[in-house]
C-alpha cells in the first residue's frame, strides 16, 4: 500500500515556475515508478510524465518536454515536479500516481496503482 500526498499547487503569472512534490507513505516507494498526470475542467485526465523507480529514467508528455522536469529522492519517498515556463494551458490539477515497476513510457492512468488528491495549479496570462 503506498499513500500520496502532493503539494505546491497555487497561481502563477505565464512565464512562471511552480515546484509540486508529492510525499509518499510505504516503504517499497523505491519499487515504484511515479508518474505526474493533469485533469483540467471538461477534460480527461492527462499524462504529464513518469521516472523511473531508481530514478535513472524519465519519459514526459511532448507538451511539456523541455520546461517540466521530474526527480525523486527515494531516502526521503518524496518526487517533484518542477515546472518552467508555464502557460494558461497548463492549468489543472495535477495528480501524483505510482505504478509498481512500470518502465517510463506514456501510459494512461488504469497503468497506475495509487493516486494522490490533486493540488491545483492556476496559470494567469
Amino acid at each position: 500500500q503506498v499513500q500520496l500526498v502532493e503539494s505546491g499547487g497555487g497561481l502563477v503569472q505565464a512565464g512562471g515556475s511552480l515546484r509540486l512534490s508529492c510525499a509518499a507513505s510505504g516503504r517499497t516507494f523505491s519499487s515504484y515508478s511515479m508518474g505526474w498526470f493533469r485533469q483540467a475542467p471538461w477534460k480527461e485526465r492527462e499524462f504529464v510524465g513518469v521516472i523511473k523507480w531508481s530514478g535513472e529514467s524519465t519519459y514526459y508528455a511532448d507538451s511539456v518536454k523541455g520546461r517540466f522536469t521530474i526527480s525523486r529522492d527515494n531516502a526521503k519517498n518524496t518526487v517533484t515536479l518542477q515546472m518552467n515556463s508555464l502557460k494558461p494551458e497548463d492549468t489543472a490539477v495535477y495528480y501524483c500516481a505510482a505504478s509498481f515497476r512500470l518502465l517510463p513510457g506514456p501510459y494512461g492512468a488504469t497503468r497506475y496503482d495509487y493516486w494522490g488528491q490533486g493540488t491545483q495549479v492556476t496559470v494567469s496570462s
